[in-house]
């Protein structure tokens, strides 16, 4: 199975940690706690890693790298964590639209928040009926957790903010994996891919 590693623009990650193509990174720690010595920090796929980039690194000019590596750890798909990972080559970061990052961060407010307002409002926003301002700040208001950054995100939409949009996006993402029952993953692979091919 494929893995993803986001990198700042000169290839490093946490630490000053350097990669690039063919290189080979073991952890020092004995543990499995995320951001520690314990892991190395992976995504599932390439979308969550650049969607999940700016509460995770926030690096402002990613580099994307696939890796193999062997899972020992996941915090609820948002991370995974590795103690040996291994870059295969470096790969395109995927141009993740303000839309497509409203859609995933509604798409997994939906899957924990069940209030009927906020589900009439998810379903016209996604459907294309109503993409106002006004609507979605109703809704943030209203909602809690996920559902209230999802619908802040479709308010900075609308405003055309794309950098506080994917902020809240991942704000919505990040609530909902943290919300699901326990042992119950959010399926974030399947969300993010249905987002983004919509």
């Amino acid at each position: 199975m494929k893995y993803y590693k986001l990198t700042d623009r000169n290839g490093q990650s946490y630490g000053g940690t350097q990669w690039e193509k063919g290189i080979t990174h073991k952890t020092k720690g004995m543990g499995v706690k995320f951001c520690s010595a314990d892991l190395i920090h992976i995504t599932a796929s390439s979308g969550l890693a650049v969607i999940m980039n700016p509460i995770h690194a926030n690096f402002t000019e990613p580099l994307l790298w696939e890796v193999e590596a062997e899972i020992v750890a996941s915090n609820r798909g948002l991370k995974l964590g590795a103690k040996e990972v291994t870059t295969i080559r470096q790969v395109p970061l995927p141009e993740i639209s303000t839309e497509q990052r409203v859609r995933l961060a509604i798409f997994c407010a939906l899957e924990v928040y069940p209030e009927k307002g906020f589900f009439i409002w998810a379903q016209k926003w996604l459907s294309d009926k109503d993409r106002t301002k006004t609507t979605a700040w109703m809704a943030a208001l209203a909602a809690k957790g996920a559902a209230a950054w999802a619908a802040w995100a479709a308010v900075w939409a609308a405003e055309g903010a794309v950098k506080t949009v994917a902020l809240m996006a991942a704000l919505a993402v990040a609530c909902a994996a943290e919300r699901t029952a326990e042992g119950k993953p959010l399926g974030l692979r399947n969300l993010v891919k249905k987002a983004i091919l919509g």
